[in-house]
């Protein structure tokens, strides 16, 4: 089979809403077959709307329960002509889908997000110089395509983090560095290719704002969520954020003057860095539903997921009030390997008791359907919810316990701390 060319990208594509509103039963599309595809699938089926997955992977969380999956490359011409054919609305379920691919679909039909938007995000530095345009403050950095611009980056760089610039995620492609021979170390281990070298900060707190923006521009956030990261990757998210609703508010409008400005279509994460002044840093954006934002699912009249099937559809947003307070838990790969008792730890997966989430009346257990685990792999996830953001920590906290979940040492992180990853 081809892959998609240049005689598709050249072609203008098709710059408009669905008008009117795509009916139930429509198909919609969907590059990657990931947990975020599969929950959006379920938002999606659950308006009465089928999904057509393309996504390599024989055995994909959203494939298992998509009406059809296409098990092809993302750029496979004869894979992105069937979902051109069969699908009015196209989205992507993670930043590093090829933009191409979007590009290719864009002239067929409507693809939300545009490929001009993802691109931006599946690229460090042009992420962190287009927050800058929009008159944001990113961490300082440089940007690195040679051991050369390491060795000419300022000095107050150090200690840094050296982030490659493109495909990395949840910690990966990522080493600190405290000189610049680490630095260049550090940036032959990645295969030397283009890296940004970023000043570590100082960190308060880490905070993560969504929106879903329409095709007409409209626009609507969900409440703030403070994340806790172990190892690179999001472990905890309590929502709503326990910080000042100034602070709150100036974080969606960060986010809203970044959706604006790339005239974004979808859902949009933005992640900030709090520094001890209340100063807010741009980390990350993510054209797409986030992890931080799971807990809309059960805490929240409208998910982010049916929020992003609402936009494909180009029917209203739904209201983002959240009904309860919510702690949501990442469950890694790591949990089927927990000793049993004083046993030692397994080399072999073996499957948690969930009885002892589900004993706990609040909490909601949400599992991929992902056949191997594997120690870092998100394998699902548990929302506690609650009247009050505390009694939601509580009960999280011993759910941790009880699943085996190892916390750092020393109180449960809370925004008085510092919660650098």
């Amino acid at each position: 089979m081809g892959r998609a060319g240049s005689a598709a990208e050249s072609a203008a594509p098709r710059a408009h809403r669905p008008l009117p509103p795509l009916p139930p039963g429509s198909w919609l599309g969907l590059l990657g077959g990931g947990q975020l595809g599969r929950m959006f699938c379920m938002a999606a089926q659950s308006m009465g709307y089928r999904v057509c997955v393309l996504d390599p992977d024989p055995h994909s969380p959203a494939g298992s329960v998509a009406e059809r999956h296409l098990q092809a490359d993302y750029l496979d011409e004869q894979a992105l002509r069937e979902i051109a054919s069969t699908c009015r609305a196209s989205t992507t379920e993670f930043e590093n889908v090829p933009a191409r691919a979007l590009e290719f679909l864009a002239v067929h039909g409507i693809v939300s997000p545009a490929a001009a938007s993802v691109a931006i995000a599946q690229d460090r530095r042009a992420e962190k110089a287009f927050a800058r345009e929009c008159g944001l403050d990113t961490a300082a950095y440089v940007d690195a395509a040679s051991a050369d611009d390491l060795r000419a980056a300022p000095a107050d760089l150090f200690p840094g983090i050296l982030k490659v610039a493109r495909l990395g995620y949840d910690g990966k492609g990522q080493a600190s560095v405290a000189s610049v021979a680490q630095a260049i170390g550090a940036f032959d281990a990645f295969g030397a290719v283009p890296c940004v070298l970023e000043k570590r900060l100082p960190l308060e707190i880490e905070l993560s704002a969504v929106v879903a923006r329409g095709f007409d521009g409209r626009s609507v956030a969900y409440p703030v969520a403070e994340n806790v990261h172990r190892g690179g990757i999001l472990a905890v998210s309590t929502a709503p954020a326990r910080i000042s609703q100034e602070l709150a508010m100036r974080a969606i409008d960060a986010t809203r003057r970044i959706a604006d400005a790339m005239d974004y279509v979808g859902v949009l994460c933005v992640e900030f860095f709090v520094l001890a002044d209340g100063s807010l840093r741009v980390n990350e954006l993510a054209p797409r539903p986030h992890n931080s934002a799971h807990y809309t699912i059960d805490a929240c009249i409208t998910s982010q997921f049916e929020q992003q099937a609402r936009v494909m559809a180009g029917l209203p947003l739904g209201s983002t009030r959240q009904h309860q307070a919510a702690v949501m838990l990442n469950i890694l790969g790591d949990c089927w390997f927990r000793p049993l008792g004083d046993a030692q730890p397994s080399t072999a997966p073996r499957e948690p008791d969930w009885s002892v989430v589900l004993r706990h009346p609040s909490a909601k257990l949400h599992l991929y359907g992902k056949r191997e685990p594997r120690p870092g792999r998100k394998m699902g996830h548990v929302t506690v919810l609650a009247d009050a953001v505390d009694e939601a920590v509580r009960v999280a906290v011993q759910i941790e316990r009880e699943l085996g979940i190892v916390r750092p040492e020393g109180p449960t992180p809370s925004p008085g701390g510092a919660a650098g990853r």
